[in-house]
């Protein structure tokens, strides 16, 4: 959907002004971070303010992804924006069609001078937030993919090995089953069930989420993730669902609680989820690949990328662009971006911060912490593999949030739901192209 803006992006010959000794450019940094998380993005804006005077990043919570995002767009239409803001990867091509809404990343550090390369990031990272020019829009800041979760003590009460978590979907279900025996009140959830069990697992599968790259190759793409892989893989939780070892708990991370509150023995869900889980989980747990089916010829082949960017609004005061370039170099150093990651679990965006945890020992330290970089580079992406990008993505995930839901609770099947999800996804996509053709 166009934002229709009412101001042009500012001209690429446009000068940035130098800054008297006195003032201090206040940079409102806009984001969708709580928890612990939040409180480690309070912290880099303290450290960059800390570094330098000219310039002070505020860090304001706007709530979940969809929320900040919404607030974003009100706000730039009634022409007081914030200077940056946090926006999951689901809004990417609403961003990229938000034309005059937004200063691309590449042109704000030229201009600015700023060192900057985008060889230097996670080529997965880097190749999602990217125009059909290999141009960086937006900053890579937190950047995940899915991986299980698993309780170490429920897996021991259940006469399993806590050491060897279930490697294909065949094995978690079995081992679901000895869990629910065991008396293990939620053997299995998943946080994020379109992104984990659809978008991810179809890329994991190396099938075909939508045509057009899924997405990628631009405008009248149209949705096929009820292929044969897909409706066996959601048919099979819904028969968990029906015996008691599937626990759905919500659309987003609300599952996350259950598992941190020791409820539920397994979960899939966001590498970037570790920080709260580490800081509330009352037993020891472990990280391990997704499950696949061995099955499907190809598999396992990468994950996709999930976590957010960060986008530069347009700004009446071409100043404001310098701090906000300097404030990305500071972001992107490899210091920051490793202390990010042990902190949180999600990945580190440079190629530099990978190389200074690996130098530091943090994997031999923490044993699968690095599951979510392996997953993400296990095979060169593929058509199917790359990611998923769409307009109305938003809007997309609820639909098939709702037709799922129908499958949990015993209205729908598997394929009778996903059917329906593709039908009404391409009527979003449809909208969409229609606005901005």
């Amino acid at each position: 959907m166009s934002w229709k803006p009412v101001a042009p992006l500012l001209a690429a010959a446009a000068l940035f002004v130098a800054l008297p000794a006195s003032a201090q450019v206040e940079i409102q940094w806009w984001h969708s971070m709580a928890g612990k998380l939040g409180d480690k993005v309070n912290e880099i804006a303290e450290k960059f303010n800390a570094s330098q005077k000219d310039y002070k990043v505020v860090a304001v919570y706007k709530g979940q992804y969809d929320e900040s995002l919404t607030a974003a767009i009100a706000a730039y239409r009634a022409g007081k924006p914030p200077q940056i803001v946090q926006v999951f990867e689901v809004g990417t091509a609403t961003m990229m069609a938000a034309h005059g809404a937004v200063m691309p990343v590449y042109k704000l550090m030229a201009d600015a001078h700023e060192k900057f390369d985008p060889k230097d990031y996670l080529p997965a990272v880097t190749g999602y937030y990217s125009d059909t020019h290999g141009n960086l829009l937006s900053m890579p800041f937190n950047s995940s993919t899915q991986v299980l979760y698993i309780n170490k003590d429920a897996f021991k009460k259940a006469g399993l090995d806590p050491e060897k978590p279930p490697v294909t979907w065949p094995e978690l279900i079995q081992d679901a089953d000895k869990l629910k025996a065991a008396g293990v009140p939620c053997a299995f959830t998943t946080g994020w069930q379109s992104w984990v069990q659809l978008e991810s697992f179809s890329a994991w599968h190396n099938v075909p989420f939508a045509t057009l790259q899924n997405g990628f190759g631009g405008l009248g793409t149209r949705l096929e993730f009820n292929g044969p892989v897909q409706t066996m893989h959601i048919q099979n939780l819904a028969e968990m669902a029906k015996k008691g070892t599937f626990t759905y708990a919500g659309r987003k991370d609300e599952p996350t609680g259950k598992f941190q509150a020791g409820e539920c023995a397994m979960e899939t869900t966001s590498s970037g989820s570790y920080a709260n889980i580490k800081a509330n989980a009352k037993f020891e747990f472990g990280v391990a690949p997704l499950p696949y089916y061995p099955s499907v010829k190809g598999a396992p082949q990468n994950t996709i990328i999930g976590g957010a960017t960060l986008w530069v609004m347009t700004q009446k005061d071409p100043a404001v662009y310098k701090g906000i370039a300097r404030f990305f170099t500071f972001l992107s150093s490899p210091e920051i971006q490793l202390d990010f990651h042990k902190s949180t679990g999600y990945v580190p965006i440079t190629l530099a911060a990978y190389e200074l945890a690996k130098k530091e020992g943090l994997y031999t330290e923490r044993p699968g912490f690095d599951v979510a970089i392996k997953e993400l580079t296990n095979k060169p992406p593929t058509a199917n593999s790359k990611g998923v990008r769409f307009g109305n993505f938003v809007q997309l995930r609820n639909v098939i949030d709702e037709e799922l839901e129908g499958v949990w609770g015993g209205q729908k099947t598997a394929k009778a739901a996903l059917d329906e999800a593709v039908k009404r996804g391409n009527e979003l996509l449809e909208k969409f192209e229609k606005a901005n053709k």
